[in-house]
């Protein structure tokens, strides 16, 4: 096995670093997907390569371990077994942190839809204090909707109140619980990738924000509701999908004139996953050529 297998692992990390510098500049709607698309990637590449490295460790079973001693087949030189016993733990850490991050999410979106059937309407308002505004995911049976609470409208005027719908349908349109979804994966299974998930997180809420403040046509109004919503929320994601740590971020954006696309500043992540894509190949050549040495 060549350098090349351990590769797909350490080149999470530019990816990592860039994230957060990347969300805080230009449209958030192409960074998001980029982002996303990287992530995945990054993620696949860098488990193939632990799965590559635990499957070395079947040259231990007989009879595939007598063939470590056959100098005439010149096998590459194997990986230490200590390594490949630390690559299988970690596919099987990443596999339950996978497992355990769908769950919550197919729990929590069962118990939104739960709270009540728009049926012919967009959007489902529940009577609690709770101020919370939420776009719930639709379901191959059932179109996704808005789920606001009783608090967050009799907090709001009447226009940060259209700020707030104008937010949440934002998110069903663009479906960006996929683009999250997909970031929180691959940040289970690869723990580097945990600033790329967070930035994917802030950019699709930058992005509903400039799309309802597009829709109101009122930068500064958008913002104030960002601010009061932010102010109100009794904890992460009660409302607009802020808590306090982003909210200052959110709403400096929307003080300053609608972002450039900058699509420039993608070039970098979408270069990093065509190298890592090459790197993975040139891993599994090598893989390839053992394992026939093997057979």
């Amino acid at each position: 096995m060549t350098f090349s297998v351990y590769l797909p692992l350490l080149l999470a990390l530019p990816l990592a670093l860039a994230a957060p510098r990347i969300a805080a500049r230009g449209a958030p709607g192409p960074a998001a997907w980029t982002l996303s698309v990287a992530a995945a990637v990054v993620a696949i590449c860098s488990t193939w390569s632990l799965t590559m490295l635990a499957l070395t460790m079947l040259d231990d079973v007989p009879p595939l371990a007598t063939l470590d001693n056959h100098a005439s087949l010149e096998l590459p030189e194997p990986v230490p077994g200590l390594i490949a016993l630390v690559a299988g733990l970690a596919l099987l850490a990443g596999g339950v942190r996978l497992v355990r991050d769908a769950g919550r999410r197919i729990t929590t979106n069962r118990r939104l839809r739960a709270v009540g059937d728009p049926a012919q309407q967009e959007m489902v308002v529940a009577d609690w204090t709770l101020p919370m505004a939420v776009a719930v995911p639709g379901t191959a049976r059932r179109r996704g909707h808005l789920l606001v609470t009783t608090g967050i409208l009799r907090l709001l005027s009447a226009g940060e109140r259209e700020v707030v719908l104008a937010h949440e349908r934002a998110h069903l349109a663009h479906r960006h619980h996929r683009l999250t979804a997909v970031a929180a994966a691959a940040a289970a299974v690869n723990p580097l990738l945990i600033p790329v998930r967070r930035a994917v997180e802030f950019l699709v809420e930058r992005w509903a924000d400039e799309d309802a403040a597009a829709d109101v046509g009122d930068r500064d109004l958008t913002a104030r509701a960002v601010a009061r919503a932010a102010l109100a929320a009794a904890g992460p994601g009660t409302a607009l999908g802020i808590d306090g740590g982003v909210a200052v971020q959110r709403v400096r954006a929307l003080t300053r004139p609608t972002p450039a696309p900058l699509l420039r500043r993608l070039i970098g992540p979408a270069l990093l996953s065509v190298a890592i894509v090459a790197v993975a190949a040139a891993a599994t050549d090598s893989f390839v050529h053992l394992a026939r040495a093997w057979l």
